[in-house]
């Protein structure tokens, strides 16, 4: 294969790329994955899966990466570690991808699998305590918090939701507001909903300041900012959610595709963007689900959608 000219490029290296890279390799199309630097999408900060199929004793995100990688490999999909910066052509002419080090890539069809990201508080400790009692995902690691009491960071109906999910695991969800009940993004409802589950505490006021904990979380240290600022700690606290929002990776497609109002592709018909023959995948379309499994059932949507588009101009 031509590494510089294949039929499909797929941007992005998380499970919907890699799946799409699968199941077009494995149909014979000679597929290019630019994955992205570092590779691997948010599994790779992701201790353990223990909800995808196929794995009863779980998998390590990075693991669960790999082997999907290893898979693509094997039937002959070809990668480059590298961000798309921009994209530009169309159907008839074919495309041009562009990277941040290895230049522009041309191709024939695109899945863009390029993923989203989670937005954090910006803490050293968060960072450090990532995938080790810090998450972004109630439904992927709240399993984990079984009669534990965890904390989650936010305002909106994103943390509303998260909280009431870990009440069906935590023997307490604190939910930390940054602003009054007065300035509280979240839906009445969703609101309301929250407050009428026993297991959870309001904290208004209140910004996270610290995570306590060296290898996982032992605490949360908390500023107070109604009248005089102090700060407060909640020892009991051993999880904490980040439920502030995601960015999708989708800026270098400004003005070539068509994003809905948050940036995600915009998407008709499953996999179809504004663009012919440029099809979408994973989390980079979808703000609701935001899983494995489900972007990797997207990635395998939108390789059988390119492999029909490439059919179609090899028939014209």
């Amino acid at each position: 294969m031509n590494q510089n000219n294949p039929d499909l490029i797929v941007i992005g290296g998380g499970p919907a790329g890699l799946t799409a890279a699968i199941y077009a390799s494995r149909a014979s199309i000679n597929t290019l994955v630019i994955e992205g630097s570092p590779a691997g999408g948010q599994l790779t900060i992701t201790s353990d899966v223990e909800n995808f199929p196929g794995f009863p004793d779980g998998i390590k995100g990075p693991d669960f990466i790999a082997k999907s990688r290893q898979q693509a490999l094997r039937f002959g999909a070809k990668f480059v570690e590298d961000n798309v910066v921009a994209v530009s052509g169309d159907a008839t002419g074919g495309f041009v991808v562009t990277t941040q080090d290895n230049g522009g890539f041309n191709a024939k069809t695109i899945v863009v699998a390029s993923g989203a990201s989670a937005r954090w508080v910006g803490l050293e400790s968060e960072k450090r305590l990532i995938g080790k009692g810090v998450s972004a995902c109630a439904t992927c690691d709240g399993f984990f918090f079984k009669n534990k009491v965890v904390a989650v960071v936010g305002g909106g109906d994103s943390a509303m939701e998260e909280a009431t999910f870990l009440t069906k695991f935590a023997s307490k969800v604190y939910i930390l507001v940054r602003g009054s009940k007065e300035q509280l993004r979240a839906s009445k409802f969703m609101f309301q909903k929250a407050m009428n589950n026993p297991r959870i505490e309001f904290k208004f006021n209140s910004q996270i300041k610290e995570i306590v904990g060296e290898t996982k979380v032992t605490g949360v240290v908390v500023t107070e900012a109604a009248g005089i600022s102090k700060d407060y700690s909640l020892p009991d606290v051993e999880g904490v959610f980040v439920a502030i929002g995601h960015s999708p990776n989708t800026k270098f497609l400004q003005g070539f595709v068509d994003l809905d109002k948050l940036g995600y592709l915009d998407v008709k018909n499953n996999t179809l963007t504004s663009v012919e023959g440029v099809f979408a995948a994973g989390d980079a379309a979808d703000h609701k689900y935001r899983q494995a499994v489900t972007a990797a059932g997207f990635g395998c949507m939108a390789a059988l959608d390119a492999e029909r588009f490439l059919t179609k101009l090899s028939d014209v």
